[in-house]
């Protein structure tokens, strides 16, 4: 399984940032998926994550209302819409895919995620 995430750089505060995050090598369509960050000396976090269908979301409490994350399944990625964007949104994004099949509710926890991108760095200063 790959998954490869892009779409981050250097933004203003209150800007915006569309991360993207492509998958191959199992069926895309049955896996939950998520957005984690990990900010320099920090641990990895959760910020969203949707079920295989996407018509179910989760988002971290620091970014809800302002990330939106959404899938194309006939496309095999995944999306994170970043508004409002702040300083403390500064870190490498991870997307990763949740093992369970056709699950109903999304996790949140960093170790249930069995495949993982290899990260892209948002920085958000003046």
């Amino acid at each position: 399984v790959q998954l490869q995430a892009s779409g981050g750089g250097l933004v203003q505060p209150g800007g915006s940032l569309r991360l993207s995050c492509s998958a191959s090598g199992r069926t895309f369509t049955r896996y939950g998926m998520g957005w984690f960050r990990q900010a320099p000396g920090k641990e990895r976090e959760f910020v969203a994550a949707t079920t295989w269908s996407g018509r179910i979301t989760n988002y971290a409490d620091s970014v809800k209302g302002r990330f939106t994350i959404s899938r194309d399944n006939h496309k095999n990625m995944l999306y994170l819409q970043m508004n409002s964007l702040k300083p403390e949104d500064t870190a490498v994004y991870y997307c990763a895919s949740d093992p369970e099949i056709w699950a109903d509710e999304t996790r949140a926890e960093v170790d249930v995620y069995d495949y993982w991108g290899q990260g892209t760095l948002v920085t958000v200063s003046s």
